[in-house]
């Protein structure tokens, strides 16, 4: 089966090349690298496009920043993998897991399969979630969304969120930004898939390193769960 990784990609010069790095040495995956540029000022364009790709790549550009989820709805028009995994351009996550984020799914298991980074034990205590108010945050956003979509989640808003072709083309995505991650969460619970979880490694940066996701993002989350809910 072919993966196709969507990378957003907004002023990320110091990552963006090294994440390509670990993405190219995952030889055993059959790999289509979607990466949208949302308009980056820093120099992250022309480092992607003078990098040399082993696998079939598609760069495309934004003319003003739109966000996170418009980024993967423009992606989602170019999809010919039969898998489809989503990517910050930082190095919070580890392509390293991407053969256990796809094996639920080409074992034929499930259709959507979740990062976790806390499944399993108490990683919020030693695992790099960099501050007690994103802990609190990421927790209580998890629990909102299990309690209204009939889930049971320990990680929602995780980056890596993995789907079959067929599961993620039928869902509409309307978010442009961060909301992106409780929509389609809500979304797939309204067409009755089940999402399943697994562990995966996780380093969160600070704001000083480049994280963009703010507190504001969180009360936004909240607005989404219950606009797909209640109000759509």
């Amino acid at each position: 089966m072919k993966l196709s990784i969507i990378i957003p990609l907004f002023n990320e010069k110091d990552t963006i090349l090294q994440l390509l790095n670990l993405i190219e040495k995952q030889k055993t995956i059959k790999k289509q690298i979607i990466i949208i540029n949302d308009c980056s000022s820093d120099n992250s364009l022309e480092l992607i496009n003078t990098y040399n790709f082993q696998s079939e790549h598609l760069i495309i550009n934004h003319s003003k920043n739109l966000g996170k989820g418009a980024c993967i709805k423009t992606a989602k028009k170019f999809i010919n993998g039969d898998i489809v995994l989503i990517q910050d351009a930082d190095l919070e996550y580890n392509p390293n897991d991407y053969n256990k984020l796809i094996e639920p799914i080409t074992c034929g298991n499930v259709n959507v399969v979740y990062g976790s980074r806390v499944l399993g034990k108490n990683r919020y205590k030693n695992y790099h979630f960099t501050s007690l108010i994103r802990i609190f945050f990421n927790h209580a956003l998890t629990t909102l969304s299990n309690l209204l979509n009939d889930q049971n989640l320990t990680d929602a808003h995780t980056c890596y969120k993995v789907f079959s072709k067929n599961i993620f083309n039928k869902v509409e995505l309307i978010e442009n930004d961060f909301s992106f991650c409780p929509e389609i969460t809500t979304k797939i619970s309204k067409i009755n898939e089940k999402i399943q979880e697994v562990p995966i490694e996780y380093r969160g940066r600070k704001y000083d390193e480049g994280k963009k996701i703010k507190t504001m993002d969180g009360f936004k989350a909240i607005y989404v769960l219950i606009k797909y809910n209640f109000l759509k």
